[in-house]
């Protein structure tokens, strides 16, 4: 029952991190495929470790010929994304030019007119379509491919480059393929992202086992860039996962002098505290002391080659403050 517990307070918090990231930067992305993601994800994971489906399906609840059922329909529909209202109805507009909200509203007459007409004013604040008018006589139009090159620049589109890297950073050497597929995206756009980062010497290609794969020696997102945040929260995210996972494997008392694990200290303190500034300071202080530590590694290093087996510390710090109050709480 513990880790039950354990599980639905994981998963919900997860959902919390989703939904941030799904509508961040007036984004919304699509979520009609990510259950049947997880679904999926579990399952290799299970098969990894070396749960037989037959067990696998007893910890879903369902019987063995449902589980393989389901388990061949999505792995045959895998490559098709899931759409959102959000998404066609912006499709819509992109295809006929200039349509008024009566076309839009006959043309998804099985859609709530709520519904339609919250997405419309989602995508004109977005600056995805610009509309004109108002009420039932309101028209609309799809932005430009250069309004949306210079919208996606503002957004931080170009971040893309920084994630791959990450990928490759932290679960390297990767195939073209994997890489297409652990990012959710479409091969080629892979393929050419991959290009211009060999020839920006960013990340490397090797052969290994008969296929051509790639890595990257190196991650660093400058503190407050805009370009790049979405690698920095993945590789934050990627971070905690697996220092849990090593503690997880490991045995399950700490000690100070532990190599692997990490501390939660939660402090409170308010206006006038004497100890305020100095707790606020601690994240500062932090990433002083380890940035100077990794710049000293990093000189040393270049003196010598990587031997092939070596050890790679990685340390997260993270942190919050919380307003804790009666407004909170109203």
């Amino acid at each position: 029952m513990t880790i039950e517990l354990l599980i639905h307070a994981i998963v919900r918090q997860t959902t919390i991190l989703i939904a941030q990231l799904a509508t961040s930067r007036g984004v919304r992305a699509p979520l009609a495929q990510i259950a049947d993601q997880v679904f999926m994800d579990l399952v290799r994971e299970l098969e990894r470790q070396g749960v037989s489906r037959k067990v696998s399906a007893d910890m879903f609840g369902v019987g063995l010929r449902t589980y393989r059922r389901k388990i061949q329909r999505l792995s045959e529909s895998s490559t098709e994304r899931g759409r959102s209202l959000w998404e066609v109805i912006l499709e819509y507009i992109k295809t006929h030019g200039l349509v008024t909200r009566l076309e839009v509203l006959a043309r998804f007459e099985h859609d709530e007119d709520v519904q339609i007409k919250a997405v419309l004013r989602d995508l004109s604040e977005s600056q995805l379509i610009f509309s004109s008018g108002s009420g039932s006589s309101a028209s609309y139009r799809a932005a430009s491919d250069d309004e949306l090159a210079t919208l996606q620049r503002k957004q931080g589109a170009e971040g893309e480059d920084e994630l791959l890297v990450a990928l490759m950073y932290r679960e390297g050497p990767l195939t073209s393929a994997e890489i297409a597929d652990k990012a959710q995206t479409e091969p080629a756009r892979v393929d050419g992202i991959l290009s211009r980062l060999l020839l920006a010497g960013r990340i490397e290609q090797l052969e290994h086992d008969g296929a051509t794969r790639y890595r990257a020696r190196a991650l660093v997102i400058p503190l407050g860039a805009d370009v790049g945040w979405e690698a920095a929260v993945f590789d934050h995210f990627k971070a905690l996962v697996t220092t849990i996972l090593g503690r997880l494997r490991a045995d399950r008392t700490t000690a100070l002098e532990d190599s692997i694990g990490g501390s939660t200290y939660t402090i409170d303190v308010w206006e006038g505290h004497p100890l305020a500034e100095e707790v606020y300071g601690t994240l500062g202080r932090f990433r002083s002391l380890l940035s100077d530590l990794r710049a000293r590694v990093t000189e040393f290093n270049g003196t010598s080659e990587l031997p092939e087996h070596h050890t790679r510390a990685v340390i997260y710090v993270g942190q919050s403050l919380i307003h804790e109050g009666v407004e909170r709480g109203e």
